[in-house]
């Protein structure tokens, strides 16, 4: 079957901006927050095995994250190089970059499957794993066995969005969660597999996930990118592009870990576990919340990676303002509507009587985060911004100083040094964001206006 001169998503990334953003955005908040109640509802299967099984995954979780981190950061700079390679209309770049991201994500697949798989006990017994290690041990051994799953599902969502198909994103995304949601329950208790079921649940569905794109990309053949293997793949300029993006944007999930143990550190400090387990709870939330925002952020590398493909600098100060009040509008809605339900949301979290008293610590976190939320977008749109032109160290500088500098000071001052305590390192957080969105904002805009000379 012929590749397609020009697929919709192709049309629609190099057309007008706003309705390119508008379009690729919907797809993938919904795709997202299917993603996100499959994550919750999975822990509430879990815990219904006990708390062993629940600490074991919890232990497991940390190296889960990493891998989750490497294939988003690795498929933002996929989706920056072959977006950019479409815009500046060049084909066989973009297909020679797909496949080179494939070969590429295939071997550091085995190295960490290997790694991962070899240093499970000795990490486990390093983490205080104690009499859960055998438990951890047999649920994460099943999903460090499905790393290339993992990430090759990753990269080949980042191929996509890159060709502007984020409905097709969206489709295998949520498919894998629903199917996830599915399996959990009937592997773990009827077919009583017990732990071992939930990653089982998440192995099959990424498996049947991996044999849709294999079909789409192999036999319907009716992407833009073509993934055939005659192309140059010892090109080394598409890999050095890819890597340029990708390994920063995965050290950016590393700064938002070691602000959280940073963050914990201080409340135990400044308060009790107690805080801990409020501020858990409570970022849980927030992460849920922020979903819509970080959808037109991923949407965003696409569309600039083909206007800087193209030269078309003139559009990025379209890209930039018109993202950020879009998702400073939501960002807004997000905050009324959580300072409207606080305490109704705090419930989710405090149903038993252990974590009843937890209820007006949690609402009152929430509350101070619909101050967070609306300026989340000018950092988060301007990161993208740089990932999107290739700058991927401009992006994790500017979370470097948002995470680590601003929020890890802020609420260090507040809640240590001036004796706030626990609200303290909450305001913190928030001062911190607003910081944050102040500079990537500012940034920005100097890059822009530095690209427009040359439109």
């Amino acid at each position: 079957m012929s590749m397609p001169e020009n697929t919709v998503g192709v049309n629609l990334l190099k057309g007008d901006p706003k309705v390119a953003i508008l379009k690729l955005s919907i797809p993938m908040i919904v795709a997202m927050l299917l993603m996100s109640t499959y994550n919750l509802v999975n822990a509430v299967w879990v815990a219904g095995l006990g708390s062993d099984a629940l600490a074991a995954v919890g232990f497991i979780t940390p190296l889960f994250m990493v891998l989750i981190g490497l294939g988003n950061g690795l498929g933002a700079g996929v989706t920056s190089v072959i977006a950019r390679r479409i815009g500046a209309g060049d084909r066989d770049g973009a297909n020679g970059a797909a496949v080179q991201a494939i070969l590429m994500i295939l071997g550091i697949s085995v190295i960490i499957t290997v790694l991962l798989i070899a240093l499970a006990r000795p990490l486990m017994i390093l983490f205080g794993a104690g009499k859960t290690v055998d438990l951890a041990i047999e649920y994460g051994n099943i999903v460090f066995a499905g790393t290339i799953l993992i990430l090759f599902t990753n990269i080949a969502y980042a191929i996509l969005r890159a060709e502007g198909d984020t409905k097709r994103t969206m489709y295998v995304m949520g498919a894998s969660s629903i199917l996830n949601i599915i399996l959990d329950p009937i592997l773990i208790y009827y077919m009583k597999m017990g732990i071992a079921g939930a990653a089982w649940g998440m192995i099959i569905s990424l498996l049947l996930v991996t044999v849709v794109l294999l079909y789409w990309f192999f036999i319907k053949r009716d992407t833009y990118v073509n993934l055939s293997w005659n192309v140059n793949v010892r090109e080394t300029r598409n890999v050095k592009d890819m890597l340029a993006v990708g390994l920063p944007a995965s050290c950016e999930f590393f700064l938002m870990s070691l602000l959280a143990i940073f963050i914990n550190a201080m409340l135990v400090m400044v308060a009790s576990t107690d805080a801990v387990a409020v501020y858990t709870a409570g970022w849980r939330v927030v992460f849920f919340a922020i979903i819509p925002l970080v959808a037109i952020s991923t949407s965003v590398v696409s569309v600039t990676g083909a206007a800087y493909g193209g030269r078309h600098y003139e559009k990025f100060p379209v890209i930039h303002n018109f993202s950020i009040l879009l998702g400073v509008g939501i960002a807004i809605i997000i905050s009324i509507i959580t300072w409207l339900f606080a305490s109704q949301i705090s419930f989710i979290f405090t149903y038993t009587s252990e974590g009843a008293h937890l209820a007006p610590a949690i609402a009152a976190f929430l509350a101070t985060m619909c101050i967070f939320y609306p300026f989340v977008p000018p950092g988060i749109m301007s990161s993208s911004i740089f990932q999107g032109t290739g700058r991927g160290l401009s992006s994790l500088i500017l979370n470097l100083l948002r995470n680590m500098v601003f929020m890890a000071s802020a609420a260090y001052l507040l809640g240590v040094v001036f004796g706030f305590g626990e609200h303290g390192v909450w305001y913190g957080i928030v001062i911190g964001d607003i910081l944050g969105g102040i500079v990537g904002y500012l940034w920005a805009r100097i890059y822009i206006r530095r690209l427009m000379k040359y439109a």
